[in-house]
């Protein structure tokens, strides 16, 4: 319909350039327009004298005025001659890369034929005929790789990934100083190497080279369960509870049973009953486990028992878990003898992985040291250097006054958890938080709450205890598997022997669990907030000692919350050496980026240091590699790798200066191979229209092809000539100027003025 009116393509329009091709100047035809309007508006004034009211006045005269001005612009601009200038591609002197997707999600046969087949159809159909008419034509199978094909019938869709950055890449570089005039991808869009980059956008753009995608596949996915995302941490210390927090989203199995299942080495860790909610949208299901022993772990999340799924190889998906047999050290100061104190050293005294040193102040001029490596440790009181803090992995301090530390150990712990990385928890107490001037001091800023302005913050009555929504999925609060009964179960804690009034939360922290003094209404009890490296906390209580003295003795609700806390609060501060890498697992891809991060004693970066990387992979695979200091941020070394084979891979990063040894850290990841096409199998409309129109191309569904050699004819990249396209002859045109004119005779007629 849009060639029918306008007589050329769209692509003509939207590519080419208005002129005016007649002899006459230019301003002339504005200026004419102008006086022409006014004549008509003089003419109609002096002819509607007589008229009737309604006629002679109101907004009548001015429609007739704006029809016939219409009408009289129309036609001198015609007599300007318009036209419009395109560039269009020269027969045969230019190149049209056909990329035919061959991955195994293009074999998937889900609009009556496998997705390949239809492409070829779509090829052998009529297009590739019209394409080698005009250009000269190269076809090309792109998957992991880009290979060029002599006939697309070869093609079979086994490749296991899909890289169609890569291949776009590929195919400009291989045309670099050739007419490239445009690309056609037939493709289902289904990339799974990270979409298309800005790089690849870039080079195509610059080079005007417009890339026209056919879309393959069905938008929504029939009958199918898929496991989008599956997120949990990539270290922990042995024996801690871990989170797995599974994404998966269905179609057509609404209301349908599964079962979510995590394993480890085939050994059942956590499982859950569910039933398949909304349609189409994402779900989240969190599995809790432990992380057992030390060592690198290949943890397996798997929908099992689900009727109906019409593809079961992405109902599952695997992650790697690094356990960690070291011991974090948490420095406990009490600045007073009480309940709590005794109750968290007794709960922390079964956990064999994490060590608690205490110092308690007996008076004002002693203290009393338990937990520590020596008798040097600790025996002038709280560190006032570098070097002792450092050794700790997280501080609790308790119901102690700010006054009680110095100006530069303040100091010290600002930099402990911002810049060490460490975890920071304050206590309530009688001599804690406001109360003992915190929200004065230094550390103000490190808090997860605005302190009150005020003294009487404490109070020994009383309080009821509950989670705040964040608390519900927190391995911090998590007492019990279920959440519902997780949230109950806190309800029905004995109340706390305390309260404190901790403030007001910051915009950054995380309410996990409130209280209720004597009805009174909720306060925070229990805040957490991250600060620059590290972690601080606020429990506004010292009175939980009470959960383990008001319950059966064989109750491990008070030993477990507060081994959670402590572990929480360490088990995440870096050594001077945290190596890490972006993908753990490496789906058909063995590229693996290695990150280090390296700091000196004083846990300032490192930007002289010797960083290697020594990796140990299966059957023997291996290799030495150096890192490089990145230029931008000062302490981190990347590398860059290629695991040839599949399997699991352990990478230890060693750093040194000089002869100092800095530190070492280890990260693990794994290759799978024939994994990557299982998923997001259904057909990426937005990733194909973006590609097509950021680089001046058109998606196109298969139906509509027969147009597509006529639309790169106007790509305007390659070897062009510029020709001008006659508009005045348009049946647009004609059509105009018909309807100017008859709507102002059926005016005038209906008005009783013809």
């Amino acid at each position: 319909m849009f060639e029918l009116l306008f007589q050329y393509p769209r692509a003509v329009f939207s590519k080419g350039e208005f002129v005016l091709m007649g002899g006459w100047p230019r301003w002339l035809l504005p200026l004419l327009i102008v006086a022409g309007a006014g004549l008509i508006a003089w003419l109609i004034r002096s002819r509607l004298k007589d008229a009737a009211e309604g006629v002679r006045t109101g907004w009548r005269p001015a429609v007739l005025w704006a029809l016939q001005s219409s009408l009289l612009a129309a036609l001198l601009t015609l007599l300007w001659q318009p036209a419009i200038l395109v560039s269009t591609l020269k027969p045969q002197q230019n190149i049209v890369a056909v990329l035919i997707d061959d991955s195994k999600s293009m074999a998937i046969a889900d609009e009556g034929a496998p997705r390949l087949q239809r492409a070829k159809e779509t090829l052998s159909g009529g297009l590739l005929a019209a394409l080698e008419k005009k250009f000269q034509t190269r076809v090309y199978r792109v998957s992991d790789t880009l290979e060029r094909v002599a006939k697309p019938e070869t093609l079979e869709a086994k490749s296991g990934s899909t890289h169609l950055a890569d291949g776009l890449k590929r195919v400009a570089a291989e045309s670099a100083g050739l007419p490239l005039g445009a690309v056609v991808l037939l493709s289902d869009g289904a990339d799974n190497a990270g979409g298309i980059d800005l790089e690849t956008v870039t080079e195509l753009r610059t080079r005007h080279v417009p890339v026209h995608a056919i879309g393959y596949g069905r938008t929504v996915p029939e009958k199918d369960l898929e496991i989008v995302d599956a997120q949990t941490s990539v270290r922990a210390l042995a024996d801690s509870r871990l989170a797995m927090r599974v994404t998966f989203r269905q179609n057509g199995l609404t209301g349908r049973r599964g079962k979510l299942v995590l394993r480890e080495s085939g050994k059942v860790l956590a499982s859950r009953d569910l039933t398949l909610g909304a349609e189409g949208s994402r779900l989240r299901e969190t599995l809790t486990f432990n992380a057992g022993g030390a060592g690198a772990k290949a943890l397996q999340v798997a929908f099992e028992q689900v009727d109906g799924d019409t593809n079961a190889k992405n109902n599952s998906t695997a992650r790697l878990l690094n356990v960690d047999n070291a011991k974090p050290r948490v420095l406990y100061l009490e600045g007073e003898p009480r309940w709590e104190y005794k109750f968290i050293r007794r709960a922390l005294e079964n956990d064999k992985n994490v060590q608690l040193v205490t110092v308690l102040r007996t008076t004002q001029n002693k203290i009393y040291r338990q937990g520590t490596d020596g008798p040097k440790e600790l025996e002038d009181g709280f560190p006032d250097k570098v070097d002792d803090l450092f050794r700790y992995q997280a501080i609790v301090l308790g119901s102690v006054e700010a006054a009680y530390l110095n100006t530069r150990q303040q100091e010290l712990l600002k930099v402990f958890v911002d810049r060490r990385g460490g975890g920071l928890l304050l206590l309530g107490g009688r001599a804690s938080l406001s109360e003992g001037g915190w929200n004065r001091s230094a550390m103000a800023e490190l808090l997860p709450t605005v302190l009150p302005d005020r003294k009487e913050t404490f109070v020994r009555d009383p309080a009821n205890v509950e989670l705040a929504p964040a608390g519900i999925e927190s391995l911090i609060t998590r007492l019990t598997e279920n959440p519902a009964a997780n949230a109950e179960r806190w309800k029905k804690l004995p109340y706390l022997a305390d309260y404190q009034d901790a403030g007001t939360p910051k915009p950054g922290a995380a309410v996990l669990a409130s209280m209720n003094p004597g009805g009174k209404g909720l306060m925070p009890l229990l805040i957490t907030q991250n600060y620059g490296r590290g972690r601080t906390a606020i429990l506004a209580t010292g009175g939980t000692w009470r959960w383990q003295m008001s319950q059966p003795v064989e109750d491990q609700t008070h030993e477990m919350f507060w081994q959670q806390l402590l572990r929480w609060l360490s088990a995440d501060t870096p050594g001077r050496m945290l190596a890490s890498t972006p993908r753990p697992m490496l789906l058909d891809d063995g590229k693996v980026k290695l990150t280090a991060d390296v700091r000196d004693k004083s846990y300032l970066a490192s930007a002289d240091a010797r960083v290697e990387a020594r990796i140990i992979g299966p059957e023997a695979t291996g290799a030495t590699i150096e890192m490089t200091p990145d230029p931008v941020n000062p302490g981190i070394y990347t590398a860059e790798w290629n695991a040839e084979k599949q399997g699991s891979y352990i990478a230890e990063i060693s750093a040194k200066r000089g002869e100092e040894e800095m530190g070492k850290d280890t990260v693990a990841f794994q290759r799978q191979d024939g994994m990557a096409e299982n998923f997001h199998s259904e057909q990426n409309v937005e990733l194909l229209t973006r590609l097509a129109e950021q680089t001046g191309g058109r998606y196109w569904k298969p139906a509509d092809v027969a147009k597509l050699p006529q639309e790169i004819d106007y790509s305007g990249a390659g070897i062009t000539v510029r020709e001008t396209r006659d508009l005045w002859n348009m049946p647009a045109v004609f059509l105009v100027l018909i309807g100017l004119r008859a709507a102002e005779w059926l005016l005038r007629r209906r008005w009783g003025i013809v």
